[in-house]
């Protein structure tokens, strides 16, 4: 069964989220068409989702912001936690984001400079481009900035602990609330030497760019037609196009779009429409429906 689901459209003071495959609770994707239109993602699934995927993009930077693991996420806050990757679809000329810390801080020092407004000078700065990834495990300090458009891949959670938003109204016109102390105790300060995922693209091949326990994510760069086998996926393979047109299986799918195939489909066709049809898929080989 491959299924296409409604988005959820988000707009928010520095750009929009479209949440093209979600289980989480208020903004569940449904089925768009078929004896399963209207049914939501989690009673498709038979249960929550594990994955939230998001298109986002931003027209101006986001706040920086850091996210808890599972474990502090389940005892403060009673949800999971946020491990996430970014796939960059679009960039403007000089686009850029931050992640991890260019030099090691102190939780103190993280203090003073969160408390002086002077965070993102601490902050290791990207300039990015079509086709980088990055991997944020919990406790990397990030922030996606204006002129970025990517594919975003996470558990399904929305938990977010906000450290600085360049002093800025929220959409109701009053200030977004920080969680500096919250944000302190999650931070790893450990400052990496590269922290982008480097990968070598090959044609009508599968290559694997992220493998953790939350999601298994590849790349398919196609040009010609190719049979994926489902074995070993778990429970569901996700499909994302973030280039061109084609199909997987009988449906239809183009950049910005996303679909769902669960473990009933031996295998997963990928059928592309014309050059550029390249797809990232994700899927949670280690986590079984409840």
């Amino acid at each position: 069964m491959i299924l296409r689901f409604k988005p959820v459209l988000k707009k928010l003071v520095w750009g929009t989220e479209n949440w093209v495959l979600s289980g989480y609770e208020g903004s569940e994707t449904v089925v768009e068409e078929g004896p399963l239109a209207g049914k939501t993602l989690n009673e498709v699934y038979g249960g929550e989702f594990p994955l939230l995927i998001k298109f986002i993009d931003a027209h101006a930077d986001l706040s920086i912001q850091v996210h808890p693991d599972d474990e502090a996420a389940a005892k403060r806050h009673g949800c999971k936690g946020k491990t996430e990757m970014w796939y960059m679809v679009d960039a403007a000329p000089g686009a850029h984001l931050y992640l991890g810390f260019k030099e090691k801080i102190t939780p103190g020092e993280y203090a003073s400079l969160v408390a002086d407004g002077r965070i993102v000078d601490a902050l290791a700065d990207h300039t990015v481009a079509p086709g980088d990834v990055f991997f944020l495990p919990p406790g990397r300090v990030h922030a996606i900035c204006g002129g970025c458009y990517l594919l975003e891949i996470q558990e399904t959670s929305d938990i977010t602990y906000r450290i600085y938003d360049y002093n800025r109204p929220g959409l109701d016109g009053k200030p977004r609330p920080l969680h500096t102390e919250l944000a302190r105790k999650t931070i790893d300060y450990d400052v990496q030497q590269d922290y982008r995922t480097h990968y070598e693209p090959r044609p009508n091949a599968e290559v694997e760019l992220i493998r953790d326990p939350h999601f298994i994510t590849s790349l398919y760069d196609l040009t010609e037609e190719l049979e994926v086998p489902m074995e070993g996926k778990g429970d569901f393979l996700t499909v994302m196009c973030v280039e061109g047109s084609g199909r997987v299986g009988d449906v239809a799918i183009k950049a910005g779009e996303a679909v769902y195939a669960d473990s009933a489909e031996r295998t997963v066709r990928f059928v592309p429409e014309g050059a550029g049809f390249k797809l990232l898929t994700s899927y949670c080989a280690q986590i079984q429906k409840p």
